[in-house]
């Protein structure tokens, strides 16, 4: 049996409210996009936009089919995500703290790209989380359209979520041109992304 449109739409605001929520709060990828923003062209930090809300769309849909499940009957697996993850957050801050704080104008060969933003997000705990709990609260069993309507919903919310704190970062490099400043907000952010590490560690 399936859903009759009146429950149906009113599943969209919450739904979209959810996804807007979980994208748009602060976490490792929102730090990263930030950073692109300051010290990269805007078109740089939407590749790293793109890679993430697609990295993300496939993690959700993954979870959905049943891979939060197999983490809790195997250990190993998640430890060995749980370690990836920590890595790649102290690499990513490793490379933040070393910036000198000089803004990129062209090029931006360095920026994090689309396979990083992909990669990340499977990396990402709050990934993971905002998954399986919107995937819980919303979505079921005995009717898995749900899921593919959830997840079309998150994919233009999540990508213009990422995009805004790309779009920040750039008005921040707009009015910052003191190479200090720039380099204190990169210790800054390379402190957040090092305590999302910590904090995985000791979770």
């Amino acid at each position: 049996m399936t859903m009759s449109a009146t429950p149906l739409l009113s599943l969209l605001l919450p739904m979209s409210a959810f996804a807007l929520a979980a994208s748009i709060s602060p976490g490792p990828v929102n730090i990263v996009c930030l950073s692109s923003g300051t010290h990269h062209p805007i078109a740089r930090g939407l590749v790293f936009v793109t890679g993430a809300t697609l990295g993300f769309v496939a993690l959700f849909l993954a979870i959905g089919a049943g891979l939060y499940s197999l983490l809790s009957v195997a250990p190993l697996l998640e430890a060995l995500l749980r370690w990836a993850g920590i890595v790649f957050l102290l690499y990513l801050s490793y490379q933040l703290f070393q910036h000198d704080g000089r803004v990129q104008e062209r090029g931006g060969d360095n920026a994090p790209g689309f396979w990083a933003g992909a990669m990340m997000q499977w990396l990402n705990p709050k990934a993971w989380l905002a998954s399986a709990a919107g995937i819980g609260a919303y979505t079921s069993g005995n009717e898995p359209y749900l899921l593919w309507l959830f997840a079309a919903l998150y994919l233009p919310i999540c990508w213009l979520s990422l995009a805004s704190w790309v779009v920040a970062g750039a008005f921040l490099k707009r009015y910052v041109h003191r190479p200090i400043i720039l380099l204190m907000i990169n210790r800054t952010l390379a402190g957040c992304l090092a305590a999302s590490a910590v904090y995985l560690l000791i979770e």
